[in-house]
C-alpha cells in the first residue's frame, strides 16, 4: 500500500495562495489516479479535485474550478494542490488521496474510489 504524506497547509488571507504537496513511499504513484479531498469541522469529507494517472485527465468540484489546479509529477512521485484565490469556505484538513484506477478515459471521484489516505494538512483562510 502506497503511504502518503501531505504538506503545504497553513495561515493565509482571503484572496492569498498556498501549494499543497503529497508524496508518496513504498509505491510508485505513476499507475494511480490521485485525488485532494477536503473535510471542515462539523461537515463531511468532499471532493476538491482529482487527476488520472498521466496527467492528462484533471475535474475539479464546482466549488473551486477556476481556483484551484490540480498537478502531478510521477518521476518525483508527488501530486500538487495550488489554491489560488482563498477564501473563508476553504477552510479544511485537506487529504490526499491515492485510486487503483488506472485509465486514459476517466478518473475517480467518490471517497470509496481511493484505498490509500494521508493525514491531512490543515489550511485556515481567514477574512
Amino acid at each position: 500500500q502506497v503511504q502518503l504524506v501531505e504538506s503545504g497547509g497553513g495561515l493565509v488571507q482571503a484572496g492569498g495562495s498556498l501549494r499543497l504537496s503529497c508524496a508518496a513511499s513504498g509505491r510508485t504513484l505513476s499507475r494511480h489516479a490521485m485525488g485532494w479531498f477536503r473535510q471542515a469541522p462539523g461537515k463531511e469529507r468532499e471532493f476538491v479535485a482529482a487527476i488520472n494517472w498521466s496527467g492528462g485527465i484533471t475535474y475539479y468540484a464546482d466549488s473551486v474550478k477556476g481556483r484551484f489546479t490540480i498537478s502531478r509529477d510521477n518521476a518525483k512521485n508527488t501530486v500538487y494542490l495550488q489554491m489560488n484565490s482563498l477564501k473563508p469556505e476553504d477552510t479544511a484538513i485537506y487529504y490526499c488521496a491515492a485510486s487503483n484506477f488506472y485509465s486514459d478515459y476517466g478518473i475517480p471521484i467518490a471517497l470509496a474510489d481511493f484505498g490509500s489516505w494521508g493525514q491531512g494538512t490543515q489550511v485556515t483562510v481567514s477574512s
